[in-house]
């Protein structure tokens, strides 16, 4: 059993998404200091949600004036959220993913979708229990796991080997049921990479989770942004019991709403239930004036979110026409959500030596693909949702710093110095 050093120490926040940036470690990166190409700065650890990119939803601001203004009714919401908001959240849900949603069971407001990920697992993991975890997958998931005591039984996804879908390893799920696991966690849209399962990888995770009686939490939170020529398959609309699945999202991304801090989990009526009654520990409710935000989602003006996911996917592929110039990295375009997860080629530094340099050599902020395997030493995340040109240009300068320290380069210079 970890101590309670231990279980903080593994969470690991030195290089969460941004972290670095917040944190001003630039000042004390001098060890780091060279030729630095200039440019504007770029922090593609998260989407940058301001009028020069992607503003947030319209009318959401209005809606959390008149959350306000309804004072306590809105501030003092039962724990689960406001009952009039998840019934129509509900209803939204219902019509979404293809299968009833009831917001007075089956719903639960959090405080953003990592809040939810939090009383989700917290709901279903104990000490010792087996989890399988997707690798790679996001940031939090195996670390949430190790902090509830959970033993973390990786499961490999090989995205950049399959052109359709996410290139699970469904032998090895199934190994992992075998050998004890009760929960499946995994985020589709994959977070990292952007890929999306394929019906036919939906509906065998759903039917390896009915044989061996499992719960599945699927974090489906860049489900609406989804690009041309790709499809999306709900797992809870699928074979399995509904009394095994949970599925996690929220508007905090396609619709730029991160900071009001909302999102919104539902399923399992057990399991909302247990989820409900560790939020009122935690947090009571998910922020109350927050909450009337919601009003917003699903309810954009006509034409919204297809000129949202037509942006990005504009981007998206003149951002992967500049990394197709660079020799040796590998990338696949992402199916759906705002992030790349390029494989870097083989570099004279470490990879987070290298992700320290981009920062102050090149002003760029990206993620060490660490945070999402250990197994990712040698790739980089990036969130695109940027500015379209200053993700651009800050592209090209990835490009030029790894130029800069490719390992074929340092071994020329490292000859030239004897």
């Amino acid at each position: 059993m970890l101590t309670i050093s231990e279980k903080f120490a593994r969470l690991g926040t030195d290089h969460a998404p941004g972290q670095e940036v917040r944190q001003d470690r630039v000042a004390q990166d001098t060890d780091l200091r060279g030729d630095v190409i200039a440019g504007t700065p770029v922090d593609f650890s998260h989407g940058d949600v301001n009028d020069d990119a992607f503003a947030p939803t319209p009318g959401a601001f209005e809606e959390f004036v008149a959350g306000v203004e309804r004072g306590g009714s809105q501030a003092y919401t039962e724990y689960r959220g406001g009952a009039e908001l998840r019934d129509s959240l509900g209803e939204r849900l219902t019509h979404f993913t293809g299968k009833p949603v009831s917001g007075a069971d089956e719903l639960i407001i959090t405080p953003g979708t990592q809040g939810a990920l939090f009383l989700a697992l917290g709901a279903t993991v104990n000490t010792g229990d087996r989890v399988a975890v997707v690798r790679p997958d996001y940031f939090a998931n195996r670390k949430l796991v190790e902090f509830l005591g959970g033993v973390v039984v990786p499961v490999r996804m090989d995205y950049l080997a399959h052109t359709d879908g996410a290139g699970l390893d469904l032998g090895q799920l199934e190994d992992a049921f075998k050998s004890g696991v009760k929960t499946f966690l995994f985020s589709n849209p994959n977070n990292p990479a952007g890929v999306v399962y394929t019906a036919a990888e939906i509906a065998r995770i759903a039917e390896l989770a009915t044989t061996y009686g499992a719960t599945v939490i699927v974090d489906q939170l860049y489900s609406r942004l989804l690009y041309s020529g790709s499809t999306y398959t709900h797992l809870r609309a699928s074979n399995i019991d509904a009394n095994q699945v949970v599925t996690i999202m929220g508007p905090s991304k396609t619709e730029s709403l991160s900071g009001y801090r909302l999102g919104v989990a539902f399923g399992a009526p057990h399991i909302i239930d247990r989820m409900e009654k560790l939020q009122a520990i935690v947090s009571l409710r998910a922020p109350g004036y927050s909450q009337a935000v919601l009003r917003t989602w699903f309810a954009e003006p006509d034409g919204w979110l297809q000129d949202r996911i037509a942006l990005h996917q504009a981007l998206r592929d003149e951002l992967l026409g500049v990394f197709a110039t660079v020799p040796e990295l590998v990338v696949r375009a992402p199916q759906a959500g705002s992030y790349l997860f390029p494989k870097l080629p083989a570099l004279d530094v470490s990879l987070h030596d290298f992700v320290r340099a981009l920062r102050v050599q090149a002003g760029v902020t990206v993620t060490p693909g660490t945070e999402f395997s250990p197994e990712s030493t040698d790739s980089i995340r990036l969130n695109f949702s940027q500015n379209h040109d200053a993700a651009v240009q800050a592209a090209h300068r990835i490009a030029q710093l790894i130029e800069r320290y490719r390992a074929d380069v340092g071994a020329v210079r490292a000859g030239i110095a004897q």
